[in-house]
């Protein structure tokens, strides 16, 4: 990994833990360790893996350095975005009735859903108090854009999960359907990173666009290349069944370009919920079909124009550098 990313990192996890220490008081203390437990520092399996790998912050920092600016200034929004991240994640995982979050249990699981809703709210109210701690760092108008930027993410983020819970019941769906989702749920707030980033950095306008649409397409191809690791990942390297996707009845990319052909991949899906061992075939029917081929090919299209648009921005230095092979690596993953 880049030596500037890796030099990042403990900068993150102290200004997380700064923020979130807003909790840590002897009325509250068990509260605080929910929230430490969720943000994977505290706990049975604490450590890197149960912190994921703060993409998100990351990107805000790389992005404020790459413009030219200090990104200690940024070190609130990256606070900000990593702790929305984590909002949505404690929700998602009561909605989703999911057990396991990077392999230990949800927050729900261990505490009930009433205390994962309000892990959730209170990570939500951290982050926006870290907004507000941008006033101290830059120009009140740079302060208000950049939370301008996250708010509207926060939106978009909702409302594509919104689009995603309520297509889980519909029999019909188009692709045209898809990316609205998509770009709320996982794109919205990748590109409010690298939106906000640029704006902290001083960036023009045309700069911060085009850092927007790279964050943006980087969202869309890193959700279409999690729909093909979904039905044709090798499960050894995504640490989850391959067959996921289609027992739970997600509707991926894959999946509805097979609906749309109404070959035997869709007259299969109109039959009910498909069982584990049904996935093998099915999978193999849907590359038949051409779903395979159309998933790696959107993802290689939406994989050209996040560069394209990460070229347009000339991001500068070292940083310019590890955007682009934070880039690299978040595009060509296997798991």
């Amino acid at each position: 990994m880049n030596n500037l990313i890796q030099s990042f990192l403990p900068s993150i996890e102290t200004e997380l833990q700064r923020v979130v220490a807003m909790l840590d008081t002897p009325r509250t203390r068990p509260f605080h360790e929910m929230l430490t437990y969720h943000m994977g520092w505290t706990g049975e399996g604490a450590g890197p893996e149960a912190q994921g790998k703060r993409i998100r912050p990351l990107l805000v920092l790389l992005t404020t350095s790459a413009c030219g600016a200090n990104w200690q200034l940024a070190l609130p929004a990256a606070a900000a975005v990593e702790l929305i991240h984590n909002f949505s994640l404690a929700h998602d995982d009561i909605q989703d009735q999911s057990d396991l979050r990077r392999g230990r249990p949800t927050v729900w699981k261990k505490w009930g859903a009433a205390h994962a809703i309000n892990v959730g709210d209170a990570l939500f109210i951290l982050a926006h108090l870290a907004l507000l701690e941008l006033r101290e760092r830059v120009p009140p108008e740079t302060a208000l854009k950049a939370g301008q930027i996250v708010n509207d993410a926060c939106l978009a983020l909702t409302s594509g999960q919104f689009m995603d819970m309520s297509y889980e019941n519909r029999a019909t769906l188009s692709i045209e359907e898809y990316w609205p989702m998509v770009a709320g749920k996982t794109a919205a707030l990748l590109s409010a990173c690298t939106h906000a980033g640029a704006a902290l950095g001083g960036a023009d306008e045309a700069a911060c666009e085009a850092y927007r649409d790279f964050g943006h397409y980087l969202g869309l191809a890193f959700q279409v290349q999690d729909d093909y690791l979904g039905i044709w990942g090798d499960s050894a390297l995504t640490g989850k069944s391959s067959e996921s996707d289609l027992v739970t009845g997600k509707k991926s990319l894959p999946v509805l370009y097979g609906l749309a052909k109404k070959g035997p991949f869709a007259r299969r899906q109109a039959h009910g919920p498909v069982r584990p061992e049904e996935v093998p075939a099915l999978a193999e029917q849907l590359s038949k079909e051409g779903a395979k081929l159309f998933t790696q090919e959107t993802a290689d299209r939406m994989t050209d124009l996040a560069l394209q648009s990460l070229r347009a921005a000339d991001p500068q230095g070292e940083a310019g550098e590890a955007l682009f092979e934070l880039a690299g690596k978040l595009l060509n993953r296997q798991n």
